[in-house]
């Protein structure tokens, strides 16, 4: 039993089903939801990809996850790495095959675009001081695009492509700080590593800024209603603001990896914010 725990918990299930999630969203925001034959199967590529993206990782890291995350799968030993690799190559094909029942556009992001990103980020962009944080950043805003592309729909897309892009953007800095001695361990050159703590601290609150005074833009302009204005408030800004004040009160590891935690959930609740703002 305790294998098989570890065999899922190598894809980071809670992540997949919040990718999945976030594309239930992504049809609701264009109106498609009554399409589910579609809606399943971006559902079905996205997740797949997902997990396969997540098993790789482990595999690449297995060296770093030692040192930062020793109870993983891997490094606890329940699962070996030919294992993984398997696994993740299978969820890439499983999803490359479900893509193709998509349209051309959204054929082009998933195989031609996001996959193969996915793969370089694990192999060789991670360790690049914020290319590796712009790349996953990228990736996950691009979900919401192919979305809009497997309903021949992008343009309502841009906006929670972008949202999505900031926040994950900070996240990962975030992170990057909350692993620095196992990412400095086996040589990777992340930002807050050649940078230091100080100035990604600094790094993240610019950033973070940005994100809250932008994200109003589109309720001052009218693009979505007043429950994007609450929901943004309550599930972005002020999550924002929690992680901000701990890194300036606390700016070490510690107050990095609670901070990360909390950004990972402000995603998605942006995203609901701006499905019910189109009500």
């Amino acid at each position: 039993m305790n294998t098989f725990f570890y065999h899922i918990k190598l894809l980071r299930p809670l992540n997949v089903f919040t990718s999945g999630l976030a594309m239930v969203i992504g049809s609701g925001i264009l109106g498609t939801l009554n399409d589910t034959g579609t809606l399943l199967l971006v559902m079905a590529v996205v997740m797949c990809f997902a997990g396969a993206a997540n098993a790789l990782n482990d595999v690449v890291d297995y060296e770093i996850d030692k040192i930062n995350r020793p109870m993983r799968p891997l490094p606890s030993g329940f699962v070996k790495k030919r294992t993984a690799l398997f696994i993740s190559i299978l969820l890439f094909s499983m999803g490359t095959l479900a893509c193709l029942e998509l349209s051309e556009a959204a054929k082009v992001i998933g195989i031609v675009i996001a996959m193969p990103f996915m793969v370089l980020y694990s192999k060789y962009l991670k360790g690049m001081p914020l290319i590796g944080n712009m790349i996953v950043a990228f990736i996950l805003g691009l979900s919401f695009l192919f979305c809009g592309a497997a309903f021949n729909n992008m343009s309502p897309m841009w906006i929670p492509m972008i949202l999505a892009f900031g926040l994950t953007l900070v996240r990962e800095l975030v992170k990057d700080i909350a692993d620095m001695e196992g990412d400095q361990s086996v040589g990777l050159k992340t930002f807050p590593i050649t940078a230091g703590i100080e100035k990604s601290i600094q790094l993240s609150i610019f950033l973070s800024a940005c994100i809250g005074m932008g994200a109003f833009i589109p309720y001052l302009y009218g693009t979505y209603g007043i429950w994007y204005g609450i929901l943004l408030i309550l599930g972005v800004e002020i999550p924002l603001g929690v992680v901000v004040v701990s890194l300036l009160n606390n700016p070490g590891i510690s107050s990095a990896t609670h901070g990360a935690r909390i950004l990972k959930f402000s995603t998605l609740i942006g995203l609901i914010a701006i499905y019910a703002g189109t009500f």
